[in-house]
């Protein structure tokens, strides 16, 4: 395997940051990918790897190991793909629950971005990490709806820049259970623990801002519509939990399974965004699967828009 070898300086006004935040920034790298890094002694900082909660220090040098040989994507034509938006800067695709959304590791197989690159091969170069293919964000594997990739470099800086600022309105639609207010806001740091997402109570977290509307109710069941201003992992699933009315058969996070459904009731609904050439407002929308659709009606919640 080939390798490639990247110098960089901490500047002044970076310093006394995290150095796997610092470094994904610097690199353009995902938090993931930074980690992958650290752990298989990638940076060294003075010529040494760096321990687990080190800051940067002004004037710091870190040498960088990346990984160079076979970076891209496999294409697989074969996986279905279904197109909701595409024009020369932008994709938005129908993500199906348990597909992931990009591999995490060289040659992997059977992801959302094996079935965009076979059709779209420019994303591969849109993204910094070419395993991204494109994307701007990420869904859970099991979480269907709206997934969006850029088809040039450009725009994928510019729309990344607009999920950093706030600036893109992600709507979810998501069955809970147990007692919960007709609307309200969560406002808890979250923070990670392995595979899981839990509060940060000592504020030591990542921000996280969701806001939530009951849509409908029957019995202890209820279906909400949810916007995200932030974009932890599992932020939905952790927030909800939190407040004691869990995602409907996310068992991860305390939810109560539901017969015939082998997924948990969460759907990216819609996106909303300032196009990145043109900066007109767009609309990208998901009808619900109909594994979703026949929940509601079992549950007796359909009938809402």
């Amino acid at each position: 395997m080939s390798e490639g070898r990247r110098s960089l300086e901490v500047p002044p006004d970076a310093a006394g940051l995290r150095v796997d935040v610092w470094l994904a920034g610097a690199l353009e790298l995902p938090r993931a990918r930074v980690k992958e890094l650290l752990e298989r002694g990638a940076v060294r900082i003075g010529g040494r790897p760096p321990r687990k909660g080190d800051r940067t220090v002004a004037g710091a040098r870190v040498e960088v190991t990346l990984e160079t040989e076979d970076p891209c994507p496999v294409a697989q034509p074969e996986l279905p793909l279904e197109v909701l938006y595409v024009d020369p800067a932008l994709i938005a695709v129908d993500k199906p629950a348990g597909l992931p959304s990009h591999p995490l590791q060289p040659g992997e197989l059977g992801t959302v971005v094996n079935a965009l690159v076979a059709r779209y091969p420019e994303c591969v170069l849109a993204s910094a990490d070419p395993r991204e293919g494109g994307l701007v964000h990420r869904l859970d594997t099991l979480t269907s709806g709206v997934l969006l990739a850029a088809r040039t470099h450009e725009s994928w800086k510019q729309l990344r820049e607009a999920f950093a600022g706030r600036r893109v309105d992600k709507r979810y639609q998501a069955v809970v259970t147990g007692p919960i207010a007709d609307s309200g806001e969560i406002e808890l740091p979250l923070r990670h623990r392995g595979d899981h997402v839990e509060p940060a109570l000592n504020g030591s977290g990542r921000e996280a801002l969701t806001r939530f509307r009951v849509l409908r109710r029957a019995g202890d069941a209820a279906l909400l519509e949810v916007q995200i201003l932030t974009g932890v992992l599992h932020q939905i699933r952790a927030h909800l939990s939190a407040i004691g009315a869990p995602v409907l058969g996310d068992l991860a996070y305390s939810g109560r399974p539901q017969p015939g459904l082998n997924r948990f009731f969460l759907h990216a609904a819609a996106v909303t965004l300032a196009h990145p050439t043109s900066g007109r407002a767009i609309e990208v929308s998901a009808p619900l699967p109909a594994e979703l659709r026949a929940t509601l009606d079992a549950l007796g919640l359909s009938g809402v828009d």
